[in-house]
């Protein structure tokens, strides 16, 4: 199918179930379609791989991954291979082996033991900067030196389709003298990707740049969401808390780092020079289109941010890099997320905090109505490809609808 995110050259992984059968298994997109991978191997078409029976039956992609991509690549060779004669022809050696996206529920791809948010676009580091310091010196000391990261909350990462319920936290007003605990009325998302592990790490054990990509098994669509008047008061001094906590939301299909080769691009410039463990050799950015949809109750589709993976100034080897050369341990299904992707130019910007500007610019949507902030019933959808020489791989979507924040009950 023309212009599919699905197409031969990607193949991304996922959970699947359908109403016909609810055990959760392995598929793989292609076209509109899931490959059901257990029919596959049931039928013996996994030729030349030593793969444990009913390994494609798991609720989760862990397993699997923890094969190595060794096996991982030659199962994503032969499908290719299959897939070469069309699916009739694959349909005619597996039977059912094909169920319409349509018709399936999409789970969590992976069980994430744990996950660290970096903060690695230069564009959106200033942004923030410029709006809540000294424009004049927008990013901390050591910004450049090291990718800024943290640890976060993995219990609340959901896949897409999930609704998120607006937080309630702690504010402050700059007016107020005290705080007082409310729904949050600066909710916003970011724009981001995230990357999974695909095997382990011993305590003490050091992953430099050059080995991190054999530690990376694909990437997902990622949307942090943000309360950032929650944010604003809890942040200092030990970072985000209950302003991030309450979700995060990921694409149900886990793209292969394999079919990400060909769109390679150089990471931008660093100046200063890095320290040497995060030197590195080669193309390690990746030409991924972004966009960023709000979708008002009963209304049609607001484009607000078109952006691409290619400005982050942080790359992937080195953000691995630096959270283990301290022996940090890594394991299957961790998951670390980009941080905020924002471009250089204001239709760019990865979040509403920069698009309309701390509320100082609010963005007109096509009902009429404009956003500063998020609002409840909104649904954020963020889309995201890459597309080279009539090669197209696509991560699908990954979408949360905003609902109402639950009252609050003093017991």
């Amino acid at each position: 199918m023309q212009n599919s995110d699905f197409s031969i050259h990607n193949l991304p992984y996922g959970i699947f179930s359908t109403v016909a059968n609810p055990a959760k298994r392995v598929g793989v997109a292609f076209e509109e379609d899931i490959i059901d991978l257990a029919v596959v191997q049931r039928v013996g078409l996994f030729v030349g791989i030593d793969l444990p029976e009913g390994i494609f039956e798991r609720h989760c992609l862990n397993d699997f991954i923890a094969l190595g991509k060794a096996t991982t690549g030659k199962v994503r060779t032969i499908l290719q291979t299959l897939l070469q004669g069309g699916k009739q022809e694959l349909a005619s050696l597996a039977g059912e082996v094909f169920v319409a996206q349509v018709t399936a529920q999409m789970h969590l791809p992976v069980q994430i033991g744990d996950y660290t948010d970096f903060y690695s676009s230069i564009e959106h580091a200033t942004n923030t900067g410029t709006m809540f310091r000294d424009p004049a010196n927008a990013l901390f000391p050591n910004w450049k030196h090291l990718p800024v990261g943290y640890h976060g909350r993995a219990s609340s990462i959901v896949v897409s389709g999930t609704n998120i319920m607006r937080p309630i936290g702690q504010t402050k007003a700059d007016t107020d003298d005290l705080p007082t605990l409310q729904a949050s009325k600066q909710m916003d998302f970011e724009l981001e990707l995230g990357f999974i592990i695909g095997k382990d790490t011993a305590l003490g054990q050091r992953i430099s740049t050059e080995e991190a990509e054999s530690y990376i098994f694909g990437l997902v669509l990622f949307n942090d969401w943000s309360a950032r008047d929650i944010q604003k008061w809890e942040y200092v001094p030990l970072g985000p808390f209950l302003g991030k906590n309450f979700g995060s939301s990921i694409s149900a299909w886990i793209v292969p780092l394999e079919a990400l080769e060909p769109f390679r691009l150089p990471t931008p410039i660093q100046d200063p020079s890095v320290l040497p463990y995060l030197t590195f050799e080669g193309l390690k950015n990746y030409d991924i289109h972004l966009e960023v949809v709000i979708q008002p109750e009963g209304s049609s589709e607001n484009l607000v941010s078109k952006s691409n993976f290619k400005y982050m100034y942080w790359n992937m080897a080195q953000q691995l890099a630096h959270h283990t050369i301290n022996g940090c341990n890594v394991r299957v299904g961790d998951m670390y997320a980009s941080g905020t992707i924002s471009g250089k130019s204001p239709d760019s910007y990865g979040s509403m905090l920069e698009l309309a500007w701390k509320g100082t610019k609010p963005l007109q949507m096509s009902d009429g109505t404009t956003r500063s902030f998020l609002q409840d019933n909104d649904t954020i959808i963020m889309r995201g490809y890459c597309e080279k020489e009539g090669v197209r791989v696509g991560f699908g979507e990954v979408r949360g609808k905003v609902l109402p924040a639950q009252p609050f009950l003093k017991e």
